[in-house]
């Protein structure tokens, strides 16, 4: 995993380059699937007394789902990503993971995962103009129109009636 040695920090910066596997455990219940590894790269600092920074990008693919007609969509993720790491539990930061006093060693993995949750886009399109599902038979509409009837809004049910009287009254 992404373990960084925060001892190290007093030679300077560390340059942090790692890959997480797509079926990695840290990876497992998220609600899309990776269709690559995570690639993480960015840069620690020390930022004073318990307090540790960190600027860097993930990268990957993640299969999704259009949100009109379910067909897969690629998405490609690219994040930057700003955190502060800091040993004050009372930190009022949102973007602050809070890290055990006098830690020795900083694990990357949930903020990996958390920052990564975040990129993701909720909803997806395959296209901007895709037309989606019919409601009622299920037929993908950018194919083509499905045979359903329209249905009648119950609300214009009387003037169909009336339609049906006076097309009767005609004959």
């Amino acid at each position: 995993m992404l373990r960084v040695d925060l001892r190290a920090l007093h030679e300077g910066p560390i340059e942090i380059t790692g890959v997480v596997a797509a079926d990695d455990p840290l990876l497992d219940d998220l609600e899309f699937d990776l269709a690559e590894p995570v690639r993480v790269r960015g840069r620690l600092t020390d930022s004073g007394p318990g307090r540790y920074y960190w600027h860097g990008e993930l990268g990957t693919e993640v299969a999704a789902r259009c949100r009109r007609c379910l067909a897969d969509v690629p998405v490609e993720i690219s994040a930057d990503v700003r955190v502060l790491f800091t040993d004050d539990s009372g930190a009022d930061d949102p973007a602050a993971y809070i890290i055990e006093p006098r830690a020795t060693e900083l694990d990357l993995g949930e903020m990996v995962r958390e920052e990564l949750i975040l990129a993701v886009p909720e909803f997806v399109l395959c296209r901007e103009e895709c037309r989606g599902l019919c409601p009622r038979c299920g037929k993908d509409l950018n194919e083509g129109p499905c045979t359903c009837r329209p249905e009648l809004d119950p609300r214009w049910a009387a003037l169909e009636e009336l339609k049906q009287r006076w097309s009767k009254k005609k004959e």
